[in-house]
């Protein structure tokens, strides 16, 4: 039997704990039931906080716990939950877990952070020149932060060596499946998920996130090509044509975008485009040729393989998880 501490926190998401103790707990157990086969409980879960007491959630809710940090004896697996509260004044305020993880390292257990509470990884030290993964929201602060990690917040999971990191807060189910495949297979990872009705095996956060289309900015002219190709996105147009309209060159044009939005314009009106596509597939029913040509888009084969590349799923597969057609 594997042994799981949950190093609990006060401002954590609930779910994120008790979700991952459910999980856990029930390995071995629910599928068993289901196929009327013997129970085989497979972990040990606790909750630790950083002295005991219990922790209060961001959502108010107040988690009874097992043992404080120093009081852990042995684990086999340590999770660190979501940070739901302002990460900043959590990490300030729990400079207990930090040292928890730096020791848990040292002692090569396995630690596995979700979402947010991947922030305490890197806070720790332990992810400073590894491959890791954070809730796409939040990974312009987390680069800031930490330079030194190789974050990928493209990645559902991420592993790198003893360090597993998920990617969205809820993100603790698939981090939960993948353990659960680490030490008992893949075919108790699936039994896992079927009798939770869940999917396994989601790789990429890309369909979940916003197109990242531009930032601030006070380029006058970059501006106004922007708001120019909001309105025409989907019309046939070249980098030369916009340039002329605006009475620049194409050099100038990119140089512009280039510098106000970190991106050049081509891409940008790309970006405008898939945003559309993905509005267009989860709000009507209409052909997906049909969207691609309303969108700007004449070669299906090309649309495809780029809406794959932003998303990381077709359009018929976006279509059938974000649909709001019921």
């Amino acid at each position: 039997m594997q042994r799981v501490v949950v190093l609990g926190f006060d401002g954590a998401l609930a779910s994120a704990i008790t979700g991952v103790v459910d999980l856990f707990a029930m390995a071995g157990v629910s599928w068993n039931r289901i196929q009327q086969q013997d129970v085989q409980r497979l972990f040990k879960v606790s909750i630790a906080s950083p002295d005991g007491q219990p922790i209060r959630c961001i959502n108010g809710l107040e988690l009874q716990t097992h043992c404080s940090y120093q009081e852990i004896q042995t684990a086999d697996i340590v999770v660190v939950p979501t940070i739901a509260a302002p990460i900043q004044d959590v990490l300030q305020q729990n400079p207990e877990l930090i040292r928890f993880l730096k020791s848990a390292h040292a002692d090569s257990t396995l630690i596995a952070g979700n979402c947010t509470g991947n922030f305490f990884l890197a806070e720790a030290g332990i992810l400073d020149n590894r491959v890791a993964t954070t809730h796409w929201g939040f990974q312009d602060i987390f680069r800031t932060h930490y330079p030194q990690v190789k974050l990928n917040a493209d990645l559902m999971i991420s592993r790198d060596q003893n360090i597993y990191c998920a990617g969205g807060g809820l993100a603790w189910f698939d981090l939960g499946l993948h353990l659960i495949e680490r030490f008992y297979g893949f075919e108790v990872a699936m039994q896992s998920a079927k009798s939770f009705v869940i999917d396994y095996r989601r790789d990429s956060q890309l369909s979940y996130s916003l197109l990242k289309i531009g930032q601030p900015h006070h380029d006058e002219l970059v501006q106004n090509v922007q708001n120019w190709l909001e309105q025409h996105f989907h019309e046939s147009f070249s980098l030369d044509d916009i340039a002329t309209r605006f009475n620049v060159t194409t050099r100038t044009l990119i140089r512009h975008f280039k510098q106000a939005l970190d991106l050049p314009p081509n891409q940008y009106l790309q970006a405008i485009r898939i945003e559309a596509a993905r509005k267009r597939l989860e709000e009507t029913d209409q052909a997906v040729d049909v969207i691609m040509q309303n969108i700007g888009y004449q070669d299906p084969s090309s649309f495809r393989r780029l809406f794959h590349r932003k998303t990381g799923l077709t359009p018929l597969e976006y279509r059938r998880r974000f649909s709001r057609r019921f």
